[in-house]
């Protein structure tokens, strides 16, 4: 089954293909170390999470190689060290542990490397070397700058070719603004002089004085340390299309002329509150850890990252939660139903009648169907509401189950409904937890005797033939995450 993902560089949904004999590579742009990630800096990790899990699911788990940098070295660690009055060795580690913590959370896999900008230092001035030396980069007191005119002379190349824009629409949105050395408005920092304030921490040594690197160069060097000069797919959220991405493309470029860097470019879209994009600069963010310490599941806020399309804006609001906690309800219902027919000792005895035999073929056909669909449909560039609903649809299966065989044919089925749900799930990161733990915690929130009353109520209203509000009852319920069943000694929940 093949992999297509929509590549922004070609603007179209291309096939992917791997170099022939060589392990996936994948680089992704991480986080800028100064305070705890967002929602939407989390919806990032949680996509490329999942393309690293598709990936490892199609290529196998040692064929691929998923490259996620820290930047610990910025502008912005720099004011947050000093508002903080913390050193910015201790900000960055300990941003980079809540990092983390936060991201584990939600059941996303560590990626294969994780590279901090400061550890690649004298990587990022050989690269910066080699574009001066080829003619695409010049120092103007103590800043290294890319001449964004030079690029003319990279056959195949234009800037531009990723986002669109011209080279007049280049903002110079590194890291400071340095219009009087430029010598074109398009110029853009490779590396920048230290300002007499800075932190010590903050300060490497080149050959054109004491500074830090620019923004952009960061990742070029890691990317092409880790996996090459070209690899095969770069990530990140889409507004690092331009001009971070952009400006990636062309000093790595500008260092290798035969270079063609990322072959595909995959861009997430932003999380929204309000119709308006979620950023720590408008103020308008809720972290991950708020949401945790509200007692939000870490597996909830992922699906909820997962159920809109990675490309389309997400906006974030309890509604969102709420539906995501009740999917996962049902998928861990299925869960645990499976767990109690593997304890049934009685189940319909193997007699090979023609309704069993009907029942068993419907159950077999729609286990491969479901399983097919949903593979197909992950594999469209990572669509996955169709293959929640083919979730949706694999859970019901179960109780149908119970309904034939206790002999091998029984135990086969159920095996193979446990190994496609198994993928199914682990693909999508969730489900990770036993059902007992899952709903351990959902009771130890719910008003037992609030829950009682609403069980004597329903009961009533069925005395009644007031089916209408059982009903209500019952769904209002469920929308709890309580789950009520009729016994014949009574109503029982869990």
């Amino acid at each position: 089954m093949k992999l297509n993902l929509y590549n922004t560089l070609t603007a179209q949904k291309d096939e992917f293909k791997p170099e022939p004999d060589k392990k996936v590579r994948m680089y992704v742009c991480g986080p800028t170390v100064y305070e705890r990630p967002h929602i939407g800096n989390a919806r990032a990790v949680v996509v490329y999470d999942l393309l690293f899990r598709i990936l490892r699911e199609i290529y196998g788990e040692n064929s691929v190689t998923y490259v996620r940098n820290i930047t610990d070295v910025d502008d912005k660690i720099n004011k947050a060290a000093i508002e903080n009055k913390e050193s910015i060795q201790s900000l960055t580690t300990r941003i980079t542990g809540l990092f983390h913590s936060d991201m584990a959370a939600l059941n996303n896999l560590p990626p294969t490397h994780e590279p901090r900008a400061t550890e690649y230092i004298s990587q990022i001035i050989e690269l910066i070397e080699k574009i001066i030396a080829n003619g695409h980069a010049y120092v103007a007191e103590g800043h290294v700058l890319y001449d964004i005119n030079s690029t003319s002379k990279i056959a195949d190349y234009s800037y531009g070719m990723l986002s669109g824009k011209k080279l007049e629409d280049l903002i110079a949105g590194a890291r400071i603004e340095v219009e009087k050395y430029k010598r074109n408005a398009g110029d853009f920092v490779l590396w920048k002089p230290a300002d007499k304030d800075d932190d010590a921490s903050s300060v490497f040594d080149s050959p054109w004085g004491k500074g830090r690197p620019g923004w952009h160069i960061e990742c070029s060097a890691m990317s092409s340390s880790l996996l090459g000069d070209d690899f095969d797919i770069h990530g990140g959220g889409a507004d690092l299309k331009f001009p971070h991405h952009e400006n990636e493309i062309a000093q790595s470029k500008a260092a290798n002329h035969k270079c063609h860097y990322a072959k595909f470019w995959v861009h997430n879209g932003f999380v929204t509150v309000n119709g308006e994009k979620m950023s720590k600069s408008l103020g308008n963010f809720t972290t991950v850890s708020d949401l945790l310490n509200k007692g939000v599941k870490g597996e909830v806020i992922r699906l909820a990252l997962l159920m809109t399309h990675y490309r389309k804006p997400l906006d974030f609001n309890e509604k969102l939660l709420e539906d995501a906690e009740k999917s996962l309800d049902r998928f861990y219902r299925a869960l645990e139903e499976y767990q109690k027919i593997l304890g049934l000792e009685e189940r319909v005895s193997d007699d090979d009648t023609g309704d069993m035999r009907e029942s068993r073929a419907t159950v077999q056909n729609v286990i491969s169907r479901n399983y097919s669909d949903f593979l197909k449909s992950i594999y469209d560039d990572m669509n996955v509401s169709t293959p929640i609903s083919m979730l949706y649809s694999f859970c019901s299966l179960i109780p149908r189950a119970k309904n034939y065989t206790q002999q091998d044919s029984y135990e086969r089925d159920l095996q193979d409904w446990k190994d496609k749900f198994d993928k199914m799930r682990n693909l999508l990161g969730i489900v990770q937890q036993k059902p007992e733990d899952w709903f351990a915690v959902k009771k130890s929130k719910v008003d037992v005797n609030f829950i009682e009353a609403q069980i004597k109520a329903r009961t009533e209203a069925k005395k009644n033939k007031d089916y209408q509000l059982a009903d209500k009852i019952r769904l209002e319920l469920e929308a709890m995450g309580i789950t009520l069943k009729d016994t014949k000694d009574g109503t029982i929940w869990e």
